[in-house]
C-alpha cells in the first residue's frame, strides 16, 4: 500500500496530463472529421476517426485542406 502512494505522489502530474491528451486529440479529431465531411473525403475521414494520433493527423489534413481552399481562391 505504501508503495502505491509513493507511487501516485510521484506521479500525480500524469492524469492531468493524460486528460489533456485526450481533450486535445478529441477537439482536433472533430475538426478534422468535420471538415473531411463537408468536403467528402471519406478516406480522410476514416483514417482520421480510427487513428489516434494526439490531433497530428487531423492537423495534417486541415493545413493541407487550408493550402488547396488558398489556392482555389487565387484561381478564381
Amino acid at each position: 500500500m505504501e508503495r502505491l502512494q509513493q507511487f501516485l505522489v510521484t506521479f500525480s502530474w500524469l492524469l492531468p496530463f493524460i486528460i489533456f491528451c485526450v481533450l486535445w486529440d478529441i477537439v482536433w479529431k472533430l475538426i478534422g472529421m468535420w471538415k473531411a465531411g463537408r468536403n467528402n473525403e471519406p478516406i480522410w475521414f476514416i483514417c482520421i476517426a480510427l487513428f489516434n494520433t494526439l490531433g497530428i493527423l487531423p492537423i495534417i489534413y486541415i493545413l493541407m485542406d487550408k493550402k488547396k481552399s488558398e489556392s482555389k481562391a487565387s484561381e478564381s
